[in-house]
């Protein structure tokens, strides 16, 4: 039996800048209420789970879909968070053909993203959070 492994491929330029801009406008379409942005960014099918505690301090998985998150940017839920500390800083980006990953740091969260290329562009489908 044969083993390959499979080569993480840099951004290139194109990918790295549409892929920031897809980040951003997760990020900022959050802080500023804009469902509009929030929508962009997700995939249709997004999986966003948070591994958390709950009022006992237990770890628990709280999931939600493009459709809560576009709703919870509506409401302006992001709004919560002090106006001097929105914002996020984005760590490492991989892409290998039409999949990427990137992890981001905002307040009150730790961000691990996966996203696909789609006709429309990079879109998040996976997200995986904490907080600090």
């Amino acid at each position: 039996m044969t083993s390959t492994t499979a080569t993480i491929h840099s951004a290139t330029a194109a990918d790295a800048a549409a892929i920031r801009v897809t980040i951003a406008d997760y990020y900022l379409g959050w802080y500023d209420a804009d469902a509009d942005r929030m929508a962009r960014a997700l995939h249709p099918e997004l999986a966003k789970r948070g591994w958390i505690g709950d009022a006992e301090g237990a770890l628990v998985l709280a999931a939600d879909t493009r459709e809560t998150m576009v709703e919870g940017a509506r409401q302006g839920r992001g709004r919560t968070a002090d106006p001097d500390r929105r914002g996020y800083t984005l760590g490492a980006i991989e892409v290998h053909g039409d999949i990427a990953s990137a992890n981001a740091y905002a307040v009150p969260y730790v961000d691990y993203l996966h996203l696909v290329r789609t006709d429309d562009g990079w879109r998040i489908i996976n997200a995986l959070w904490c907080r600090p």
